[in-house]
């Protein structure tokens, strides 16, 4: 298994450009997704979305969207990686339904004193409510103040964090996305050069969703490489404390 894990890492890459003649199975990026959606998120939220792009003409219209890069023009398919905090109460409204009848649900837990239902049910509401209360805010404020006077506590909770801890868990899923093509024989490309507001509109999205980033998939060609993976070394990033 750590050998193939490794193959896998090593093998990925970003590719440019891909061979149009061979054109990947529906099933393989159906797989590929159902294991990004394995993905750790935040509090188990899974506040993300993906848009497969298939059709020739969709291909054509994203493929301009994403500034026609030719890893987009030659791609097999285009998935767009969308996080969406503003699904928090509906992702909530599952994880309780879910629990209803799971044992154990409403046995306490260490971090918040309270049980997985109950967390769901009474936490979540308060980090991820981002509607205008001032009473809300106050009471944030001193929930953590009070938690961290005690012992190490979060503070990431307030309003200008829940996007960012969404597209955290959004990029999670596309890294699980990109290595699982590879252990399916082809390729991918992450796109981040890409006019966000127009594929937002063009996937009629709120204003609320965020683009994470667009992965075009397909067989890689030898000329979508551009040399040797270069990495900073080992010592100029990793520190010991």
């Amino acid at each position: 298994m750590k050998n193939t894990f490794n193959k896998i890492v090593n093998q990925r890459r970003a590719y440019r450009e891909f061979d149009t003649s061979i054109k990947m199975p529906e099933s393989v990026v159906r797989h590929s997704l159902e294991n990004a959606i394995k993905s750790p998120s935040s509090s188990n939220m899974q506040l993300w979305e993906f848009y497969r792009i298939r059709s020739k003409k969709a291909l054509k219209e994203v493929a301009a969207i994403c500034l026609n890069q030719p890893g987009a023009k030659t791609a097999s398919e285009i998935v767009v990686f969308v996080s969406r905090p503003d699904l928090w109460k509906q992702r909530q409204a599952w994880h309780l339904k879910r629990l209803e009848n799971v044992p154990n649900a409403q046995v306490k837990n260490k971090l918040f004193g309270n049980s997985e239902y109950s967390y769901f049910k009474d936490v979540m509401p308060m980090f991820y409510n981002r509607s205008f209360s001032i009473f809300r805010d106050i009471y944030k404020y001193f929930y953590i103040w009070n938690k961290r006077r005690k012992a190490p506590f979060m503070s990431d909770i307030f309003d200008k964090h829940i996007p960012i801890v969404a597209q955290k868990s959004t990029a999670l899923a596309a890294q699980t996305f990109m290595l699982s093509i590879v252990s399916e024989g082809y390729d991918s490309l992450p796109m981040e050069g890409l006019d966000a507001i127009r594929l937002k509109k063009y996937l009629k999205l709120p204003k609320t969703a965020d683009i994470n980033m667009a992965i075009a998939v397909g067989k890689g060609t030898p000329a979508g490489l551009r040399g040797e993976r270069a990495r900073l070394p080992y010592n100029k990033v990793v520190f010991d404390r």
